[in-house]
């Protein structure tokens, strides 16, 4: 319950005014977020390299319709690959880009275009991309968009959220030789006629989703802070033959920290997702709804303690 209404708040535009005005508010986004500018990001992409963790790096924002608003994104995503090709992070930095962020909800062709250039400039710093996956009504656009530009970057990414009913239908489809899928649970307010509702349902779609990955040809990126999902994913891996390279898993900034550097202490790749930039509100609002204990670190900051 809790959680939907953190999602039905991540749309308020008067609760996103009292949130952001709120100055203890910074203090808890600066666990979430690396910063606001390309500078900030850097250092925390330096950083979580020399702790031996791979980044997927994002740029925050989302629902632009502005054409210019998406043209600056895109020129945002240029300007971050162009300061971190000096660390020479190759496939362990690689960016993450909502489609909507760059013209999605204008016209698929502008969003295609800047996505073809935030992919020509990722794959000149030896890395690539992955596409977000935002709320259902974007998923076909998005699958449309990711088909024409692996026509040129064959290795661009999309994320799939196990918590749709398509989704074992597309990860069929997407478990092909070549392709990078990441699996997250699902992050956003979705209706109970396109979407399972409730903690337990959702963890079984992801397994079934999971288990379809695992046994196909692609990379599977395992997005999960879950103990038992990883468990389970150890599992599938050693029943479909897989090895420690043969896919990665992913978690999110500021979350668990202990179990990436663990996990990756013990030889996985650990793919950190690094948000940054200052339209960080609807983002903020995801994680708090994603776990009570991120609530609970919010409430805690608020209190001073």
């Amino acid at each position: 319950m809790l959680g939907q209404v953190l999602l039905a708040a991540s749309g308020s535009g008067v609760v996103r005014r009292a949130v952001s005005a709120f100055p203890l508010t910074r203090k808890v986004v600066d666990r979430f977020v690396a910063g606001e500018s390309v500078q900030e990001a850097r250092d925390a992409i330096e950083r979580l390299r020399d702790m031996k963790l791979a980044v997927t790096v994002d740029h925050l924002g989302e629902e632009t319709r502005d054409a210019r608003a998406a043209e600056a994104t895109a020129n945002a995503y240029l300007t971050l690959l162009d300061a971190v090709r000096p660390l020479d992070l190759g496939v362990r930095g690689e960016v993450s880009v909502k489609l909507s962020a760059v013209g999605q909800r204008l016209d698929d062709a502008m969003a295609l275009e800047h996505a073809r250039g935030i992919c020509a400039a990722a794959a000149r710093n030896g890395s690539t991309v992955t596409l977000d996956m935002e709320d259902h009504t974007t998923v076909d656009s998005t699958l449309t968009i990711l088909r024409k530009l692996r026509e040129d970057f064959p290795s661009t990414g999309v994320a799939i959220q196990a918590y749709l009913f398509r989704s074992e239908a597309d990860c069929r489809d997407l478990a092909a030789e070549g392709s990078r899928v990441r699996l997250v649970k699902g992050a956003y307010r979705e209706p109970a006629s396109v979407a399972h509702q409730g903690r337990g349902a959702v963890d079984k779609a992801y397994v079934r989703c999971l288990r379809i990955l695992m046994a196909g040809k692609g990379y599977p990126m395992v997005a999960t802070h879950d103990d038992r999902m990883i468990a389970i994913t150890e599992v599938l891996a050693d029943r479909f033959g897989r090895t420690i390279g043969d896919h990665e898993f992913q978690m999110l900034y500021g979350i668990r920290t202990d179990l990436q550097e663990s996990l990756a202490g013990a030889g996985h790749t650990v793919r950190v997702y690094v948000p940054y930039g200052d339209d960080w509100y609807g983002y903020f609002m995801r994680r708090l709804a994603e776990r009570p204990a991120n609530v609970a670190f919010f409430l805690r900051a608020l209190g001073g303690k």
